[in-house]
């Protein structure tokens, strides 16, 4: 059991992402954007009123942000401002959550599908937005899309499914569009929410219902677990050698913890057996 460092306190993180020596990730408590230091030193660096909402970055470094409650993709300007990058409601009434941007600037972003978390289940799917804002569905029925990653150098968009305690991948066509869907590795147990890939090939799974984060293989055998203590949210790779799994956990009883959730929640990492590789 490796041990687990805190970096941050006192925040309800989502969306890690290691990014130009520093910690990135979205506080939904207090609906902010805020980089980190190492040593815990946290700088605002956009705020953004809704709920949920995730971000990467354009190629060019400016940063892209879903901005799930509002069905937009924004777009963080060098001044500082928000632009509209895409509008996505003509696609789904439901929300919209995870980013991951490819290297020639296509966002693929996932929609939930249903009302969350009051209404009845239905399958949700994804969205490309090119880097002229288009937006159009390249792949559905995907139960409850949670984390993506692009793998293999671009070439495989890998989904989680939460609903499904399964990994998906689709191979990534030139034009950015997606290929048939495949099972990447089916879970014994796991619900798979953020998700990061190493330089081994395999993907890191963070696990709120188990409070845990899952190492596993493509075909799902698992090669590593930790246990965090809470619900773990989301997780990435960084740090100076990238080999450190920073991880977002909280004291989670749904949606009307919220409050409590930032009280309880926290960054912790421990050092990984491979850097990261792949997007984000």
């Amino acid at each position: 059991m490796p041990r687990l460092k805190k970096y941050v306190t006192g925040v309800l993180g989502e969306s890690p992402r290691w990014h130009d020596g520093r910690l990135w990730f979205s506080n939904w408590a207090a609906q902010e954007i805020v980089a980190a230091t190492l040593d815990g030193k946290t700088e605002v660096v956009a705020k953004v009123p809704s709920f949920p909402f995730c971000f990467d970055w354009l190629p060019d470094g400016r940063m892209l942000i879903v901005s799930g409650g509002d069905a937009q993709v924004l777009r963080l300007e060098p001044d500082g401002t928000l632009a509209v990058h895409a509008e996505l409601g003509h696609l789904s009434e439901h929300p919209f959550k995870d980013i991951v941007v490819d290297a020639n600037g296509n966002a693929y972003v996932g929609n939930i599908g249903f009302d969350f978390p009051e209404g009845d289940f239905k399958p949700g799917f994804l969205v490309l937005v090119r880097p002229d804002g288009t937006a159009e569905r390249v792949g559905s029925k995907v139960a409850f899309p949670h984390g993506l990653a692009l793998a293999g150098d671009g070439a495989l968009l890998v989904v989680a499914e939460a609903y499904a305690n399964k990994l998906t991948a689709f191979p990534v066509a030139a034009d950015g569009t997606l290929g048939k869907a495949r099972t990447w590795a089916k879970l014994a147990y796991g619900v798979p929410h953020g998700i990061t890939v190493d330089g081994e090939g395999a993907i890191w799974y963070s696990d709120v219902p188990n409070g845990e984060v899952v190492r596993v293989a493509e075909g799902g055998e698992e090669l590593d677990s930790v246990e965090i203590g809470a619900s773990a949210f989301a997780c990435t790779l960084g740090g100076r050698a990238g080999k450190t799994l920073f991880v977002m956990a909280a004291d989670w009883s749904g949606e009307e913890s919220m409050a409590e959730g930032a009280e309880t929640g926290r960054i912790v990492g421990f050092t990984a057996p491979a850097a990261r590789a792949g997007r984000p």
